[in-house]
């Protein structure tokens, strides 16, 4: 009695974090959606539905879980085989994304400087690269793709005030060829976004593993539990199967039926 309580606590606790890590997805997306648009209008590598994937996924991881537990709470046995395919899909998609991020990462970070470098270029030409680039080196206190040396090959004729330590000071300033390097970088960011996102990202790399690994045992985790339950009904039927064998037989015997019932002795 206590172990079964026991699984069925763990059961709802597995169930509980299949759903938190649905919210956590979709709040993962709101959160690529309103605050990254800006940086990946920067990349080379375009992906505007990058934050919409994540947003559709979280969602549906929510709503999965929610048929997987109605589905064993009411023993529906179509709704637990489509829920285990949706949670094989889910950790197929999951590590193949994980996977991929890893092996074409330098194609990622290429893409990143390469897309900033065209920033830098294009400043005074397309005003909504302008603003994100901008945005970008306020937030991250950084200046040019590599540093503010890009500045100079630009189409722009001085600094943008994002690449100000304070906008007094290097407001509006032309760049020269010619400066010195305690002339030139006096009043900027001294370091490039690329490396500022770059270091970031190295920063984090841990937590974002751990977190893709927590939802791979989550969805792992579901699997495994929707398994046992469809494993114990499998059980449970051949069980009353072999009961029923066994009462016929039982039957037979009691009734001595010589049609079903062969003695070694009719055979002398």
């Amino acid at each position: 009695m206590k172990q079964n309580r026991l699984v069925c606590i763990f059961k709802n606790n597995m169930y509980c974090l299949f759903w938190a890590a649905g919210l956590a997805i979709f709040t993962l997306g709101v959160w690529a959606q309103i605050s990254l648009a800006d940086y990946m209008m920067l990349s080379a590598n375009r992906y505007p539905n990058a934050p919409l994937i994540l947003l559709s996924t979280g969602a549906a991881i929510t709503a999965w879980g929610f048929l997987g537990c109605l589905g064993v709470a009411a023993n529906l046995p179509c709704v637990l085989r489509a829920y285990g395919f949706f949670q094989l899909a889910a950790l197929v998609a999951g590590l193949a994304a994980g996977l991929s991020g890893l092996f074409y990462r330098e194609e990622i970070a290429g893409g990143f400087r390469s897309g900033l470098q065209r920033a830098v270029a294009g400043y005074t030409e397309d005003e909504g690269r302008a603003d994100a680039l901008d945005s970008l080196q306020r937030a991250l206190k950084c200046c040019g793709a590599d540093g503010w040396r890009d500045w100079l090959n630009g189409t722009s004729v001085s600094l943008p005030d994002s690449c100000c330590v304070r906008r007094k000071g290097c407001k509006n300033r032309p760049l020269l060829a010619d400066d010195g390097d305690g002339v030139a970088a006096a009043g900027i960011h001294p370091h490039g976004c690329f490396r500022k996102v770059f270091s970031l990202v190295n920063d984090n790399v841990f937590h974002i593993a751990a977190t893709v690994l927590g939802l791979a045992f989550t969805q792992i985790g579901g699997i495994a539990l929707l398994l046992k339950h469809m494993t114990r009904d499998s059980l449970t039927k051949q069980s009353k199967v072999q009961t029923c064998v066994q009462k016929s037989s039982t039957l037979l015997k009691f009734l001595h039926c010589p049609s079903l019932q062969l003695d070694e002795g009719s055979y002398r």
